[in-house]
């Protein structure tokens, strides 16, 4: 069963991390705090799915290294940096790296919930695609060789004749390498074949 999704507060001013988290508690999220950068990163073998509320100016570790170290660790975690007035570029750096949103202080509680579930939702897209690509991989492992070929052709956007020719088989050839791998990728038509496999191999323009 998987996990409801924690909100993982990063604010070093005490007094500003009891009043968000008292304020997420009471909006329906799970919250954990957190002092520091440092002391989030220490927690990172056990931090829970959710996504991240910083404060982009830290002692130590600031919002835009944390973002950085995130990055570097592959952890698919969004993050929201919330910056003061003079922070701005340091936020707009941060999004470079990766970070979702950015918040300047002081804000309505409601930007930041609306900027919270935004991202947990995103965050839940992206693992149910995740999922989808990986169940794709196992189906796209399935195919012969000869209907790779064929499905290599489709993605070019070759028709089936062109392809017969590519592979020097006959059009007829193609359309039963081209049903079997259909059936096999569970694709009711092409447009669905299309995408399924492009999940896998996004398009790189060639």
């Amino acid at each position: 069963m998987a996990l409801d999704p924690v909100v993982h507060l990063i604010e070093d001013d005490e007094g500003v991390r009891q009043g968000l988290a008292f304020l997420l508690t009471a909006s329906g999220f799970a919250v954990r705090v957190y002092e520091s950068a440092v002391a989030f990163l220490d927690a990172l073998p056990s931090v829970q799915p959710g996504c991240v509320v910083t404060d982009v100016r830290m002692p130590g570790i600031d919002g835009l290294e944390l973002q950085r170290q995130l990055n570097e660790r592959r952890i698919g975690l969004p993050v929201i940096v919330m910056t003061g007035h003079g922070d701005v570029p340091l936020a707009v750096e941060a999004m470079k790296a990766g970070a979702i949103d950015f918040l300047e202080k002081p804000f309505n509680d409601e930007v930041l919930l609306s900027a919270i579930r935004t991202a947990v939702n995103r965050r839940a897209e992206g693992a149910r695609r995740y999922d989808e690509a990986a169940a794709v991989a196992l189906k796209l492992a399935s195919l012969s060789v000869r209907e790779t070929e064929v499905l290599e052709g489709l993605l070019a956007g070759r028709p089936n004749k062109t392809i017969a020719y590519d592979l020097s088989i006959s059009v007829r050839t193609v359309e039963v390498h081209r049903a079997h791998l259909m059936a096999k990728m569970g694709a009711a038509n092409l447009s669905e074949l299309l995408r399924m496999a492009f999940l896998v191999r996004p398009m790189d323009g060639g």
